[in-house]
């Protein structure tokens, strides 16, 4: 067994850990998180939701000898003088448990997961809750944490699923994920959007990076003039991709400009033929407002995060 596989095993492990200590932490937006850290006297971990969820550092003696060498082969130890601090924060879905960055997410190959992904993850359930038709193949790109690959795949068993994404911190992670919750039809793949990966889907799902951000972090950024630019490739480069009878769905964040919104205008000339048959919806008007504070934003009313969906009838 390699290093990397020895650390993904230990991974894994420590997840089994917690769900069997029936740890239970939500993953806040990192503005909250930064507010609610900032009350705290002290910022140093007294039990397992503040050294996983909140990312406090913490001393080493408040973890058993057992669990000390359980996070030591994980390699997700961080030394901070006398204290150590996760690399990793691990987050409930319901009765799922995710492996995600710690906070801040600062790094360039940051592994996210917050309200959007519960967001998200909700989209994906309502659409397969009104979806009669077989799932044989689906994927989820640029999947992160691998959240919605693992949705599809508990829901659709029979299913080949597909979680692919460039970061390769993000496939470990995605993993990780799919076996702790059972899917064992969950695959990744390393691919640029569907650059690397053949055939056609019957389910194709997205929750692309939306923000214009000033360090370009692959999970953040989602370039074009306002954050909109990946998000409108994923639906160029998908729809050709789709079985007849198969359903994109992106999720994604939009930056309104007098009235106007960049991502729908951009789209809309592709899914208006009669090929497709296409919903878009605003799931929520105002999000991430401390944005607009940040150059680039400076004629941006508000940040709403839409659904669209988008079916292939012929």
């Amino acid at each position: 067994m390699s290093v990397q596989q020895t650390a993904d095993r230990a991974l894994l492990d420590l997840g089994k850990r917690l769900l069997d200590s029936g740890y239970q932490f939500i993953t806040p937006s990192p503005l909250t998180h930064e507010r609610y850290y900032q009350r705290v006297p002290v910022p140093q971990a007294r039990d397992w939701r503040d050294v996983f969820g909140w990312s406090m550092p913490f001393d080493p003696e408040l973890f058993s000898d057992e669990d000390r060498a359980l996070l030591d082969r994980a390699g997700v130890i961080e030394r901070q003088d006398t204290l150590w601090r996760s690399s990793v924060r691990w987050s409930r879905l319901g009765e799922l448990l995710f492996v995600h960055s710690a906070w801040p997410t600062s790094d360039t190959d940051a592994v996210f997961f917050g309200p959007d992904s519960y967001r998200f993850a909700q989209a994906i359930d309502a659409q397969l809750q009104t979806r009669f038709a077989p799932v044989r193949r689906a994927v989820d790109i640029g999947c992160g944490s691998g959240i919605g690959a693992v949705v599809v795949g508990r829901s659709r068993r029979d299913a080949e699923v597909l979680a692919v994404d460039i970061n390769p911190r993000a496939l470990r992670l995605a993993a990780v994920n799919a076996e702790l919750a059972g899917a064992s039809n969950v695959s990744v793949y390393r691919s640029d959007v569907l650059a690397s990966v053949e055939g056609l889907f019957d389910l194709i799902v997205a929750n692309p990076p939306y923000m214009n951000d000033q360090q370009q972090r692959a999970y953040r950024h989602g370039g074009g003039t306002l954050g909109e630019g990946l998000s409108v490739r994923i639906v160029r480069e998908s729809l050709p991709r789709l079985e007849v009878g198969g359903t994109l769905l992106v999720y994604t964040g939009v930056a309104i400009v007098a009235g106007q919104d960049p991502f729908r205008q951009a789209i809309e000339p592709m899914v208006s033929g009669e090929q497709y048959a296409w919903t878009y919806r605003e799931l929520d008007p105002d999000v991430f407002s401390e944005e607009l504070l940040k150059p680039g934003y400076e004629r941006v009313e508000r940040i709403a995060v839409v659904a669209l969906t988008v079916t292939r009838e012929r």
